[in-house]
């Protein structure tokens, strides 16, 4: 896991609509970068809800949000459609962004180890560093995690 303090690694990919999303594009802003595993199951759309919900706090204290996973831009479609989600969604299907930002690895799941998406989200100032790192996300209260509540 990239650790706090540490330049972020500059990104570049497509939203939901093949629109190029890069760091450079939050310059200035500080950003919520989160990585999940997959677009419409339980904890991911626990997380996004949640986020959604405090998107306009989020947004006047400066933040922007993105999230990144190997879902296909039509998936983020119909997640970002069927749960009105605020903000884009990555999709990095050949896995260069998650790679990236460590958050792509070896996992246990029920007891049977494979290579996935590392839960794992990483705020950004305005610079470019990374300022804080989470690897244990509490996907229903990922807001107040954030924002330190």
């Amino acid at each position: 896991m990239l650790q706090p303090g540490t330049k972020a690694s500059n990104f570049e990919g497509l939203d939901e609509n093949g629109n190029s999303v890069k760091l450079s594009d939050f310059k200035g802003k500080k950003l919520v970068l989160y990585f999940y595993p997959k677009d419409s199951t339980p904890g991911c759309t626990a997380e996004a809800c949640d986020l959604r919900d405090n998107y306009q706090r989020f947004l006047s204290l400066g933040y922007e949000i993105v999230g990144v996973s190997r879902d296909s831009a039509a998936s983020h479609q119909r997640f970002i459609a069927k749960y009105n989600l605020p903000f884009r969604l990555i999709a990095d299907t050949d896995l260069t962004i998650l790679k990236a930002y460590e958050a792509w690895g070896e996992k246990k799941m029920y007891g049977k180890v494979t290579e996935g998406t590392l839960r794992t989200t990483y705020v950004i100032d305005e610079q470019g560093v990374i300022i804080d790192a989470i690897a244990k996300v509490e996907t229903r209260n990922h807001s107040a995690q954030l924002l330190g509540e």
